[in-house]
């Protein structure tokens, strides 16, 4: 199963606001388990489209401040809410807006909508990690070109 789960960001705005899509697929791994008959994305799996996202403006916003050797990771998720459910053919627009940044870690507030109703909000917090491989850095910067421009290519 690919951990992927951010299609494209249409915006980033750091420190205020990162702007994706998700669109889900049933060619998605997760519905053959997940449900057979009633395929429903999972919610921890929607928390990682934004957690995706959410990074990515955290790691944006400390490239912004002379730190591009950091990499976010998810330490917490707060007030999570699910409001209706995700299935293949979906759309998911993702937003994430900036809370706090510092070099220790950041927090953001992260949205998913599903032709305009909300289908899940939390307040994600996360820590980084000091990045120094060249190869994973450069595997980072590769991903991040795709999901901003469409092509692993600098622009």
């Amino acid at each position: 199963m690919r951990y992927v789960l951010l299609d494209r960001i249409s915006e980033l705005h750091p420190p205020e606001q990162a702007v994706g899509v998700k669109c889900v697929s049933l060619a998605d791994d997760v519905f053959v388990d997940h449900f057979p008959g009633h395929p429903v994305m999972p919610g921890a799996l929607i928390l990682e489209s934004l957690a995706q996202l959410g990074g990515v403006l955290l790691e944006a916003t400390m490239r912004s401040r002379g730190r591009s050797d950091l990499h976010a990771l998810l330490v917490s998720v707060e007030r999570a809410k699910f409001r209706r459910l995700v299935r293949p053919g979906d759309k998911m627009l993702l937003e994430a807006k900036g809370l706090t940044a510092s070099e220790d870690g950041g927090q953001v507030r992260a949205f998913a909508r599903v032709d305009e109703q909300l289908v899940a909000e939390a307040e994600l917090t996360f820590a980084f990690a000091q990045v120094k491989h060249a190869s994973l850095i450069a595997k980072r910067r590769e991903v991040l070109n795709v999901w901003l421009h469409g092509s692993s290519e600098e622009p």
